[in-house]
């Protein structure tokens, strides 16, 4: 009889949830573009809390002038589009691939004193989730509290027991929106997903990116090898380290999402330190959630729509929406530079799919589309004009900016943006132009599957 009512209850959630994705849609952005106040100020802060408007002017001058931008336009539209302020004073690190950004994280760990809080979409108990468990735990049992925040999907295939040894050791866990109804806190609400990746320890140094906590992150991807490529490779990712202000958004990011899921269990005391001057690099913290405001969304129509040189995108999963599809068409047939990088190999083929059911207009219109070759790829990174550049969880498709939780860190500086542009010709080297003459004499078959799995967009 339990196992009727819980399949019954299993099939009208998803009957449900199909219902809503139908009739789900994004925002127009195009009404933000509208002229601002002429007296409106630039919302910016450092560690001390809002920085006089002639001093952040300066600031924003400083890192975007040299590109012709109306810098105080875009940063009040933007302003405007996410409701968050300008960050200065951080130190920011750009780390690619598994073993570095692991190595880093881990040493973090290893260093913390007083608190460490982890969120992330996948879990995994293989050789590199048992040894980030293993230090965890050993950090709980010197007197550092321990808060993981999980993603009960992305952990599906990870055994109960591994969290359970976690929380006998003391460690403080939160499961999110869990796929049993029985285990629930509040409503059922299978479809939305936490798919962010925050650690932050002692309120002092904080990461996000793209990368989860799997045996996928434990080898590099050809990325800066100049040596014969290993036997072995990983996935293609790309995480951030962070210190300063930015680091108390990210942990408020973390705190938000755990009392929507728990009411206790979370002690918060000294999670908000006094942050120092870490930096000189300006940046704003975007989190979104199903329900809000599509912050992530917003900020990336009116960056691609206000291109004025070039946009470069390596998306790992790439379905647009008609606006986002449009800005990067238009932006390219007005004689903006657009180049995206996306993948061969995929752990998602219906994904790929839908993905290539893309290409033929995007080449139409004049983006040149590139294929990364031999690892499979994750990174969601965003440089556009040599200025604005974006790290984060978030994939260009509805199901982040719709259905998960999502963050991404928006960095306004022409030096940060510089090492992305690095990165991004590194990864063109390791990738296949797609031609756009050998791609329309793709088999029919191709064709259907593409169109057949385009349909099916609102659900991937």
């Amino acid at each position: 009889m339990l196992r009727q009512f819980l399949s019954r209850t299993v099939l009208l959630a998803l009957c449900t949830c199909l219902l809503s994705l139908s009739c789900a849609r994004l925002p127009r952005v195009h009404y933000l573009r509208k002229p601002r106040d002429p007296k409106a100020e630039v919302g910016m802060e450092d560690n001390r809390g809002k920085v006089a408007p002639s001093k952040a002017q300066v600031l924003l001058e400083r890192r975007m002038a040299k590109a012709g931008l109306d810098v105080r336009e875009r940063a009040l539209l933007e302003e405007a589009a996410t409701g968050r302020p300008l960050l200065t004073g951080n130190k920011v690190r750009l780390l690619f691939d598994g073993p570095e950004t692991m190595g880093a994280m881990m040493a973090s760990i290893a260093a913390a004193r007083q608190t460490i809080n982890l969120e992330t979409y996948i879990f995994d108990q293989d050789e590199l989730g048992l040894k980030f468990a293993e230090l965890l735990m050993a950090k709980q049992r010197e007197g550092v509290q321990v808060n993981i925040l999980y993603d009960c999907v992305g952990t599906l295939g990870t055994p109960e027991a591994f969290f359970s040894r976690m929380r006998d050791a003391g460690i403080r866990l939160c499961p999110y929106n869990p796929v049993n109804p029985l285990a629930l806190h509040g409503g059922w609400r299978l479809n939305h997903r936490d798919h962010r990746k925050i650690l932050v320890v002692d309120g002092l140094v904080a990461y996000t990116g793209g990368a989860n906590i799997s045996g996928a992150y434990r080898f590099g991807s050809l990325f800066r090898r100049r040596a014969k490529a290993p036997k072995k490779l990983g996935w293609r990712d790309t995480h951030l380290r962070i210190e300063g202000p930015a680091v108390a958004a990210l942990q408020l990011l973390f705190v938000e999402t755990w009392f929507s899921q728990l009411e206790e269990g979370l002690d918060t005391g000294a999670f908000f330190p006094r942050q120092p001057q870490a930096g000189d690099t300006l940046l704003r913290v975007v989190g979104s959630r199903p329900g809000g405001d599509f912050e992530i969304y917003r900020a990336y129509v009116l960056a691609l729509e206000q291109a004025t040189r070039t946009i470069h995108l390596t998306a790992a999963y790439f379905v647009p929406d008609a606006q986002i599809l449009g800005a990067l068409t238009q932006a390219a047939r007005r004689g903006v530079e657009v180049e995206i990088i996306l993948t061969t190999l995929t752990d998602s083929s219906l994904v790929q799919r839908a993905s290539q059911s893309f290409y033929e207009e995007l080449l139409n219109a004049g983006v040149r589309v590139f294929q990364l070759k031999s690892s499979i790829l994750h990174a969601k990174t965003a440089v556009i004009d040599g200025v604005w550049s974006t790290v984060g969880s978030t994939n260009l498709d509805m199901r982040s900016f719709m259905y998960n939780d999502e963050v991404n860190v928006i960095v306004v500086d022409a030096g940060f943006a510089a090492e992305m542009e690095k990165a991004f010709e590194e990864d063109k080297r390791n990738s296949e132009e797609v031609e756009s003459g050998a791609w329309r004499k793709r088999p029919r078959c191709d064709r259907m599957k593409e169109w057949s799995a385009r349909i099916l967009e609102p659900w991937l």
